[in-house]
């Protein structure tokens, strides 16, 4: 088909009976994930001479955050088996298995792929990662109790001289968010969940969800066959470097799960949709104060509401979460204050000198590895799709009416992640600060022809493994 959209009623695209020799938009994706491809060896080749300039880029492995370390490890063997097995397999699962069945089973899947990933360096590693200086469980010993810690969070984001008796800036992670992630990782340590192990594994559990939540939103919205087509992809994301060893994994999980129950109350009725409005809206709005570039999902929920067409989970959603800001407000911390202080910390540090002409473009190559090829493939599906039904032509309109609900997911994703690259306030590593979305544009996934699946699962595979033995990653 011209324009890479999914005809109804064909599992390919095309009509039945008349296979062509190569899926339809095949050439045209191969293209767009060669050009990512370039992009990513760009913002390597430039980044190497920026460094050699002494441009103070701070990324050794630009545009990821890491060091270059080729090596093996004890669970290399472990983590390409399971690239085969899930390369092999993953379709035929999906197509077959029974729906609740299959979220578990890509939850459990997911987790066990995250997992082996991570511990190609070792445990102690990957627990320590979590519990570094500048990392949230630093500043556990000694937070105050609630009351407290919100009236003054705000004055301790910045950097600055301190008198007699006034706290320090808080540590470089828990400044750069609101309180709600501290808040979280002090739930965790009264719970008796102490240390960086804990930490790992609490990341990789929740954040493992995410490829259920995802395919939950997808069924609701767009149907259960577009789902069961991209959950493999969903599970074998490269982003799994990142979950393990990143507290934005957490936060990936809360605005997925809140996102998945937002599509939720546009489908059901009744008390059911009230309540998945509901607790949407208690998850997204916590969703602001765990992150304030959450502010842009936002926008992916705007999708979600446009995919469901109504209005009313909307609006049921929205006064929860306002009831969320207003309950921090009242409880002493007001969002936009510690945004504008956020601001002052991140110019205070390297966000100020690192350079905006070179992150701009080298952010998207690093979402682009995050992502990996087939969801680049995806994408342009995407966007071939809805290009080609805005200029009317007969094809392209009757695939966006069988996949329109799930571009209505992944274009506004795309959106949002452009507006914070242009923004200046995510300048690199971004492969772990944007995974809330990279799942949503994985999604995408699901417009590629079925019968390809396979190749684009392995170069799925092929991204994760390869970046993990190459780049020893700073998360």
């Amino acid at each position: 088909m011209t324009h890479g959209m999914l005809e109804p009623g064909t599992a390919s695209g095309v009509d039945e009976g008349v296979p062509p020799r190569r899926p339809p938009g095949h050439v045209a994706d191969l293209v767009a994930a060669s050009t990512a491809g370039l992009l990513v060896v760009a913002a390597v080749v430039v980044g190497t001479v920026l460094r050699d300039r002494e441009v103070p880029i701070y990324a050794s492995t630009a545009p990821l955050r890491g060091v270059w370390d080729p090596r093996v490890g004890p669970t290399t063997a472990v983590a390409v088996a399971l690239a085969l097995l899930f390369v092999a397999t993953g379709p035929a699962v999906a197509a077959r298995l029974p729906w609740r069945a299959l979220l578990a089973t890509a939850w459990a899947a997911s987790f066990g792929w995250v997992l082996a990933l991570g511990l190609v360096d070792g445990w102690s590693r990957l627990a320590h990662r979590l519990a570094r200086p500048g990392e949230y469980l630093a500043e556990v010993p000694g937070a105050p109790p609630r009351s407290e810690l919100l009236p003054t969070f705000a004055d301790r984001i910045a950097r600055g001289p301190t008198g007699p008796g006034e706290p320090d800036a808080w540590v470089t992670h828990v400044a750069g968010h609101p309180p709600a992630a501290l808040e979280f990782w002090i739930l965790v340590d009264r719970l008796g969940l102490r240390g960086g192990g804990w930490a790992a594994v609490i990341c990789m559990v929740l954040g493992s969800s995410a490829c259920a939540a995802v395919a939950v939103a997808v069924r609701a919205v767009a149907g259960e066959a577009l789902a069961r087509r991209g959950l493999p992809f969903l599970v074998l994301a490269p982003a799994a470097l990142w979950i393990g060893v990143s507290a934005d994994a957490v936060f990936l999980a809360v605005s997925a799960w809140g996102l998945a129950l937002l599509a939720i109350a546009t489908r059901r009725r009744g008390l059911p949709g009230w309540a998945a409005a509901v607790s949407a809206g208690m998850l997204l709005g916590l969703a602001l104060f765990l992150s304030y570039g959450l502010a842009l999902i936002g926008v992916v929920a705007l999708g979600v509401l446009i995919a469901g067409r109504r209005l009313m989970p909307s609006l049921v959603a929205g006064v929860v979460v306002v009831g969320v800001v207003v309950s921090y407000t009242v409880g002493g911390f007001w969002w936009w204050e510690g945004y504008v202080q956020l601001r002052v910390r991140y110019y205070q540090g390297w966000g100020g000198v690192r350079p905006y002409a070179y992150w701009v473009w080298a952010d998207l190559a690093a979402l682009a590895i995050c992502i990996g090829p087939a969801a680049v493939a995806g994408l342009r599906r995407a966007v071939a799709g809805l290009g080609g039904a805005v200029a009317g032509r007969g094809r392209a309109v009757a695939g966006l009416r069988s996949a329109g609900p799930l571009v209505a997911l992944v274009l506004p994703t795309l959106l949002a992640v452009t507006a914070a690259t242009l923004s200046g306030l995510s300048k690199a590593e971004v492969e772990r600060i944007w995974l809330p979305f990279a799942l949503w544009l994985m999604a995408a996934c699901a417009l590629l022809p079925p019968r390809t699946h396979r190749w684009w699962l392995a170069a799925q595979a092929v991204t994760a493994l390869g970046v993990q033995h190459l780049v020893l990653t700073s998360w």
